[in-house]
């Protein structure tokens, strides 16, 4: 029977109490010897445990941006129901009761499927549609799913609805009620495996999500929900899954392996602390790790405490790979041993889509499908982000002119109304285009790939100076005469691309001649050099407004206006009402690359 999740959540806030799955007794597979001792060999266990992460809304193979099946330059293959082929191809070698099946999060996010379902037929409606993650999870048989950080895009509400529709458990044991710090989702999974012949096997699975959430959704969860740190909670945790009589601990954790955050010291919990987790925190076993959206086969972290081995794991992410944790367990001296653990992964692009998970999802797939290829415009000349990310694209002014005009209407008739707007935007992708000719819904998502909202702040000129600096360090210092490699020009230190800024409404030069920090060059305001006391209004996403990415000074500044609109939708009310995409509507030069003043392009 599916678990009642509003019961479990009422109890656990009483108790901390996780969730507990006894499991059959273990097929002919599995591997358990007679009683040890004199004469006699061990007993043993074999159990495999499967896990994806950042899923990100991928059910087929298919890219709803491209309107074709999906590709990428390795090949790779996306989606649940490749997934769903491999588990069962795992199940059938290693026996379907010597398995477990996890996901480390980010599901409910990421392609128009899952915008689809959340917005324009969403499961949060009176009779609303089941989630077509939750029908496609609950159909292969997942065991358990940590949360990640993009669950709580949408809102509680959709977040609830989907966890009501799971056939198995959300798990955050740093997911905690902001007032009473008790546990808001199941902190745990312990689930029994029987073995003939022996003593059951208890396998616990520690649900850990991403601290950011507390900034990157602060509207959603402020005062209502609270997230400590990963390796503060499984310290807590771990040694009561192990008194509890876990013999197995695995962890699920939406967080990456490198010890970094992307948010600076705005919260004192590390972003991506999966490996941190492993090294102080005694009594784990393997973690599942998510968030990096990296392939990790295998990485094995010494515990500084107990000089054990913990093995680390992360899949692909799209379901572009299944993580297989192969550990092996002997008993001796009443109790069950980990004897070792080993990690290795499975390849989406090697199998088949299961017609099971095809044929249960035609119907979703078909209407999104249909959704996405609306004609909302016709555009009068192509456009592109191949080189937005190293020259001022007009692509990427379209955002920073819509979020212009969003702003300045929604602070007519205030305080504010007099005050300039400017407005960011990043080069999220380098391969979308808008074609000359009709344009589409699924054309302008392909532009702005996040689900982000609009957010305007109050800065000052010289707050707006420093945020272009922080900005400029994307770049790669690039002495004068130095032959440009554009693929090796950006990215500095690893700062993605949507972490790299435009800002509309100045004119500036980036000399990446200069060290980071000193690259702001002829930085004017309406034709005069720019003043340090002057205010503006600047638009930015909600991500950004939030502290994502440290941009100093914008999550502190003064907050003048929100909305809960995409910036997205936005965009494609701005181009239907247009009828026309021209690009004399919206494009401006506001930024070149130059070294010592003169223009690298």
């Amino acid at each position: 029977m599916p678990l009642n999740r509003r019961k479990f959540l009422k109890k656990s806030a009483a108790t901390g109490a996780g969730v507990a799955i006894a499991g059959a007794a273990a097929a002919p597979a599995a591997e358990a010897a007679e009683h040890g001792g004199p004469g006699h060999p061990a007993k043993r266990y074999s159990l495999t445990v499967m896990g994806t992460t950042d899923l990100h809304g991928h059910v087929f193979n298919w890219d709803y941006f491209k309107n074709a099946e999906y590709k990428d330059a390795a090949g790779n293959a996306t989606g649940l129901a490749r997934i769903s082929t491999l588990v069962e191809q795992v199940r059938a070698e290693k026996g379907r009761r010597n398995t477990l099946l996890l996901d480390a999060g980010d599901t409910i996010q990421g392609t128009p499927l899952t915008y689809y379902y959340a917005k324009v037929d969403p499961i949060t409606a009176e009779g609303g549609p089941v989630h077509p993650m939750a029908q496609a999870m609950n159909a292969i048989g997942y065991d358990a799913a940590a949360l990640g950080n993009h669950e709580f895009n949408y809102g509680i509400e959709t977040l609830r609805t989907f966890e009501d529709q799971l056939d198995f458990p959300l798990l955050g044991a740093n997911a905690v009620d902001a007032r009473t710090l008790r546990p808001a989702f199941p902190p745990y999974l312990m689930k029994t495996f029987h073995v003939p012949g022996a003593r059951p096997v208890k396998v616990a699975v520690l649900g850990l999500t991403n601290p950011g959430i507390a900034i990157w959704d602060k509207a959603y969860v402020q005062g209502r929900l609270a997230f400590p740190g990963l390796v503060e909670q499984a310290a807590t945790w771990v040694p009561k899954l192990r008194s509890m009589g876990a013999d197995v601990v695995v962890v699920s954790a939406h967080s990456g392996t490198s010890g970094t955050s992307s948010y600076g010291d705005q919260v004192p919990y590390v972003e991506n602390a999966a490996a941190d987790v492993a090294r102080r925190v005694p009594g784990i076993d393997a973690i599942l790790v998510g968030h990096a959206h990296l392939e990790i086969p295998e990485l094995k972290v010494v515990n500084e405490k107990t000089g054990r081995t913990v093995v680390l794991s992360e899949p692909l992410c799209y379901a572009e790979r299944l993580t297989l944790f192969d550990i092996e367990l002997v008993f001796t001296k009443g109790r069950w041993e980990v004897e070792s653990v080993s990690a290795s992964l499975r390849d989406s692009r090697t199998v088949a889509d299961d017609p099971r998970i095809t044929k249960l999802l035609a119907d979703e797939h078909e209407k999104v499908v249909a959704y996405v290829n609306q004609v909302v415009g016709r555009a009068t000349e192509t456009l592109t982000t191949v080189k937005a990310r190293y020259q001022d694209a007009p692509i990427i002014d379209l955002i920073t002119k819509v979020q212009e005009d969003v702003v300045k209407a929604a602070l007519a008739g205030t305080e504010y109304a007099s005050l300039p707007v400017l407005a960011q935007a990043s080069p999220f992708s380098r391969t979308s285009e808008i074609p000359a000719g009709d344009v589409t819904i699924r054309d302008l998502s392909s532009l702005y790939v996040y689900d982000n909202t609009l957010v305007a702040k109050l800065l000052t000129g010289a707050q707006v100076r420093a945020y272009l600096e922080y900005s400029a360090e994307y770049y790669v210092q690039t002495a004068a005469g130095a032959p440009v490699d554009v693929e090796k020009l950006t990215n500095a230190g690893g700062r993605p691309d949507y972490n790299y800024d435009y800002v509309s409404g100045l004119s500036y030069d980036i000399d990446i001649a200069q060290p980071a920090g000193s690259r702001i060059r002829n930085l004017t305001f309406g034709g005069a050099p720019l003043d340090d006391a002057q205010q503006f209004v600047l638009a930015v996403n909600n991500y950004r407004a939030n502290g994502g990415g440290a941009f100093p000074y914008v999550a502190t500044a003064k907050e003048l206006w929100s909305e809960s609109t995409e910036i997205r939708t936005r965009i494609a009310e701005w181009v239907t009402a247009k009828g026309v995409l021209d690009p004399k509507d919206f494009a401006s030069v506001d930024w070149r690359l130059v070294r010592g003043g003169t223009p690298v392009f």
